[in-house]
């Protein structure tokens, strides 16, 4: 390898925004950058050339990650980490410690430590005001709270979900809703919490994929003083929401492993916080959201399979914008209408050809991208009439929609259509085949042949229909 090979590795590696400290196999420093001295409070050369245990005393050869995976030659993967560095701060990581192997000889170790302090401080700070507002009896959620009216819509379809989530609301059983991002899930969610018995009880909302799992675990169970350097005493989401509705979005971004936590929680209603021996009940009903279909995120492994047939009790799906074009003409006046009382403005019309490009455009960002894109226009308009030019510069750019360019054979676009009504009514009614030949008005024998032809059950992971 040349000089100017290895000066090129080096100035790599210490670009990356990631701390990274390598040992040989005799347990000296030969790589620890920048990043990794800024979270200890230490300068590089303080530790480069030094065993770990002289660089760190703290650091015994049981409590050393980096010395454990010399002796072991076991990676240790995604482990939470607290410490106090020595600036007094401190600091939360999640670190992976790999042997660095050449062939079947063991010649060092490399640790990776991602600072998640100040995402930890944040979510302890939610948990805390999360905590302040249950404790003062108030069910008010930060932000707009949403209920069924303000889900504007003509089309068919989304109107049928409407009635759907007007059922839900009535039941306590777990929901399900999956659509594109943007297409309003959130909406539906809460206008479901507050139109049922819970709705005067807590909502709490958490993105799964907002925060890596220790942290995302902590947050939804809990943790107990001691179980782990720094850890305090805290109610985790589960407690926080008892009475009311939990809704976990992006569950499919959920690591598999906490996911089996989760749906031990859903079956018995017991939460034991981290490090803690002692459990706790509680009444929370779970509603969960996803950006996939749900048995395309079973079928990626992205989704246990039990815990969907447990979540899907009854599911919700929101077609997205582009499959709803007479609802871009609803939105867009509601939008201007919202935006002219917001910005004080007096804009009530839109040009003919800002008409058709919105009602071409595909859409891939659904509703909040047409709430976003009339927002633009709304603040650059300086008359009564939307203008093309008052759109953002990337809409304008677009090559639209037309028909000549979207349309498919007709006989592919009807069995595309046909899939996919079919799958929907097999979700909606858990893979029971006879109550879904019931809501589709064909013969059970009909719907068997169509599920064949469609190789959907090759979608459901391998269960079976239930035929009754």
């Amino acid at each position: 390898m040349t000089v100017q090979t290895q000066e090129m590795i080096m100035a790599i590696l210490n670009s990356i925004d990631e701390a990274i400290h390598a040992v040989d196999h005799s347990g000296i420093t030969v790589f620890y950058n920048e990043v990794a001295a800024g979270l200890d409070g230490l300068a590089v050369a303080d530790v480069l050339g030094k065993h770990v245990l002289k660089a760190f005393p703290s650091l015994t050869e049981e409590t050393s990650t980096l010395l454990q995976v010399l002796r072991t030659r076991r990676p240790i993967v995604r482990k939470a980490q607290r410490y106090q560095n020595l600036n007094g701060l401190y600091i939360d990581t999640i670190n992976t410690t790999i042997p660095i192997m050449i062939g079947r000889e063991l010649v060092g170790a490399v640790e990776i430590a991602k600072n998640y302090s100040t995402v930890k401080h944040l979510s302890e700070r939610l948990l805390e005001l999360q905590a302040q507002i249950s404790q003062k009896g108030t069910t008010k959620k930060r932000g707009r709270s949403y209920v069924l009216e303000d889900i504007l819509t003509n089309d068919p379809v989304l109107l049928e979900v409407k009635r759907y989530a007007e059922k839900a609301a009535a039941i306590p059983s777990p929901v399900l809703v999956y659509g594109e991002t943007g297409t309003g899930k959130e909406l539906f969610v809460q206008a479901i919490h507050h139109l049922s018995l819970r709705g005067r009880q807590p909502f709490i909302a958490q993105n799964c994929a907002a925060l890596p799992e220790s942290l995302l675990e902590s947050l939804l169970f809990g943790t107990a003083k001691g179980s782990y350097t720094g850890a305090v005493d805290r109610p985790g989401l589960f407690e926080l929401a008892d009475g009311g509705t939990l809704f976990l979005d992006e569950l499919n971004s959920m690591p598999l492993e906490l996911q089996a936590k989760l749906l031990r929680v859903l079956e018995d209603g017991i939460v034991r916080r981290i490090g803690d021996q002692r459990t706790r009940m509680v009444d929370v009903r779970v509603i969960t959201a996803m950006n996939e279909a749900p048995l395309d995120c079973v079928s990626k492994g992205m989704l246990r399979p039990d815990l969907y047939y447990r979540l899907n009790v009854l599911s919700l799906y929101i077609p997205p914008l582009r499959e709803r074009r007479d609802d871009i003409v609803l939105l867009t006046d509601h939008f201007m209408e919202l935006f002219n009382r917001q910005l004080q403005k007096q804009v009530h019309m839109v040009e003919a050809n800002v008409r058709k490009l919105l009602h071409d455009y595909n859409w891939p960002g659904n509703v909040r991208e047409l709430r976003h894109t009339i927002e633009h226009a709304m603040i650059m308009a300086d008359g009564p009439v939307l203008l093309i030019e008052h759109l953002p510069l990337p809409l304008r750019q677009q090559n639209t929609y037309t028909p000549s360019a979207a349309l498919q054979p007709l006989r592919i676009a009807l069995q595309e259509t046909e899939r996919r009504i079919i799958q929907d009514a097999l979700l909606q009614t858990g893979g029971n085949v006879q109550q879904a030949a019931a809501i589709l008005d064909i013969p059970r024998q009909t719907l068997q042949y169509k599920i064949q032809k469609h190789h959907i059950h090759e979608h459901l992971s391998g269960r079976k229909y239930i035929e009754t």
